[in-house]
């Protein structure tokens, strides 16, 4: 009678382990094609682009970068720490304690959905921006997300800022080359000082919104 109970007893165990377990199953085999629990916190990637057009190679390399750096739901207008912009008619250029990491103590002016630098986004934005703003000697870019879109596709694609044709290593299927390559200006990516909870899961969402951007 006591063996019999106990296999009772066992049997209850395994059923209630089965219930418990079959979301997680489920998501794996999920044709969103995302880990087990990854599914709810890549709005960064999830989102689509605003720019139209462009190399899908580049764009899901964009969307990707933007899971690991700006993964809310409005990336664009996102501060370090989550605090949202109001105006993007130029970098928002406001400096946020940094609160964890190496460089805790530090402020940084990270902003919109690549995390551009004030200092950064001026710099690129002089060579790729579509349509800066010019009066006499002063000139200003729009910090909209059409336009943190082309300079980030133009500044990945240009094979003279990284010494290297990211496009072509993309479609080779070098992911691992380009994050290492990318990971001294996106820490995040793998390779830099400061990786986060979505790090481990970036080379999963590159395939899935590349196969989204195909």
């Amino acid at each position: 009678m006591t063996e019999r109970k106990n296999f009772f007893l066992a049997s209850g165990i395994l059923a209630i382990a089965l219930i418990l377990l079959y979301p997680a199953w489920r998501d794996l085999r999920s044709p969103t094609g995302y880990l087990p629990g990854t599914k709810e916190v890549i709005r960064g990637a999830r989102k689509p682009l605003v720019m139209k057009g462009g190399d899908p190679y580049i764009r899901a390399l964009m969307r990707t970068i933007s899971a690991s750096e700006s993964n809310y739901p409005q990336p664009y207008g996102v501060l370090y720490g989550g605090e949202q912009a109001e105006d993007l008619s130029s970098h928002p250029d406001k400096c946020v304690t940094i609160v964890t990491g190496p460089n805790r103590g530090n402020c940084t002016t990270a902003a919109g959905r690549y995390q551009f630098l004030t200092t950064t986004w001026i710099e690129k934005a002089r060579i790729y921006h579509p349509r800066p703003w010019r009066f006499l000697l002063w000139e200003s870019y729009s910090f909209e997300p059409q336009y943190q879109d082309a300079v980030m596709h133009e500044w990945l694609s240009d094979y003279y800022a990284w010494g290297a044709d990211i496009p072509q290593l993309l479609r080779q299927g070098e992911w691992d080359y380009v994050f290492r390559l990318l990971s001294g200006t996106w820490t995040s990516l793998g390779y830099g000082i400061e990786s986060n909870s979505m790090t481990p899961y970036l080379r999963q969402i590159y395939q899935q919104v590349l196969a989204e951007e195909l």
